[in-house]
């Protein structure tokens, strides 16, 4: 079985910006009774394996496990969640590997372009900071207690199971996680987004053989009425290997080995983007490609034999993502922290079946602004 235990961010603090981050990647390094080294030597034994998750709008805890070891590695989990302690010791050696890794990063074009297009769409956010090695050195461990204690609280937790899981299961998971678990008056994390006017970041390297290109803009979220059919104008342009975008940049013009498009559902935004590595010296002729597909899917319908190959590959895609009971796990998280009811797939695969050319000729003048994309350049252009 896997067993979820997920936590809303909360009490975003711009001079802190890396307390969440910090406290999921070190939650099980240490507690009142188990050392981190024996903490992973007891969930080892038992071969379950046990994982933590930091993005944006949420962080997790998830379990993996056999049902019949249930009783001896839920306690373990219940020690990690509620009695975490955050060794100074533990805290130094993040932060020095958590620096290095940063400094290796910042000399790689696709992370700096990802990094300068989330800022310029979200600002000094928890979806846009950019965080800086002076970020690492601020890290104090009151700051991790403090954000720990606020965020991994009952009250703000929602476990999600999935697998073999029966009564017994589920009486032992509720008296292990039903008492002895304070809770906390931590306030959710909430953003206000708005459409900026057209930017273009770039920053040159000339020694560079390759540039990152990311260009997009804020776009609406899962919650839209207009998300499916985005999705597939989306998949249209660059969200499968035959897509407009493939086909142009990489079969014909030989500029990347890959480009794709795609739209990223946050809990308080959207957003669409473009993302690819091209030779240093076709960077130029690269982005007035990716602009001219923009302007067909505009001005030109889509012709019915690639609008059902893209039905075919959607319509594939979802069944293959319904492999196991994890995936359907997945496919209930996307709709639950969403406000979202049961019928959502149901109406998506039906946008998928019955799109017309036309609807997406609509949403493509609707939501492909250019004027308006931010369009970040790392290398040379």
């Amino acid at each position: 079985m896997r067993i979820e235990f997920i936590f809303e961010n909360v009490n975003w603090k711009l001079e802190k910006p890396l307390q969440a981050i910090a406290v999921s990647a070190l939650i099980n390094n240490g507690t009142n009774k188990l050392t981190s080294k024996e903490i992973a030597e007891q969930i080892d034994f038992y071969g379950a394996f046990f994982q933590t998750e930091y993005v944006q709008d949420q962080s997790s805890v998830t379990l993996y496990t056999l049902n019949k070891h249930l009783k001896s590695v839920l306690p373990i989990v219940k020690d990690v969640l509620s009695e975490s302690q955050f060794p100074q010791q533990e805290l130094d050696i993040y932060i020095q590997n958590q620096k290095q890794k940063l400094q290796v990063n910042l000399k790689k074009n696709d992370i700096l372009a990802r990094k300068e297009f989330a800022h310029a769409l979200f600002g000094d956010t928890a979806y846009g900071v950019n965080i800086q090695a002076e970020h690492y050195d601020a890290l104090k461990r009151e700051d991790l207690i403090e954000y720990f204690k606020a965020a991994y609280a009952p009250n703000n937790c929602t476990i999600i199971v999935s697998g073999k899981f029966d009564e017994a299961s589920f009486n032992l998971l509720n008296d292990t996680f039903g008492k002895g678990w304070e809770k906390s008056d931590a306030v959710k994390n909430s953003f206000d987004f708005a459409a900026t006017a057209k930017q273009n970041i770039y920053t040159e390297k000339p020694e560079a053989l390759q540039s990152a290109i990311r260009i997009g803009q804020l776009a609406i979220n899962r919650k839209h009425k207009d998300f499916s059919g985005l999705q597939i104008l989306n998949t249209v342009l660059g969200g499968y290997f035959g897509s407009r975008l493939m086909n142009n940049i990489r079969e014909d013009k030989g500029y990347t080995y890959g480009i794709g498009s795609g739209i990223s559902s946050l809990q308080q935004a959207g957003y669409l983007f473009i993302s690819t590595e091209v030779g240093a010296d076709v960077c130029a002729a690269a982005l007035t490609e990716i602009y001219k597909e923009i302007e067909l899917l505009k001005n030109e319908l889509i012709g019915e034999e690639e609008l059902s190959l893209v039905r075919n590959y959607m319509l594939g895609s979802m069944l293959g993502s319904l492999e196991n009971v994890f995936s359907h796990a997945d496919k209930f998280k996307n709709i639950y922290f969403s406000g979202l009811d049961y019928d959502y797939y149901t109406r998506y695969i039906e946008k998928v079946k019955t799109v017309s050319a036309e609807e997406l000729l609509a949403l493509a003048n609707k939501y492909l602004n250019t004027e308006n994309f931010t369009e970040v350049v790392i290398g040379k252009k």
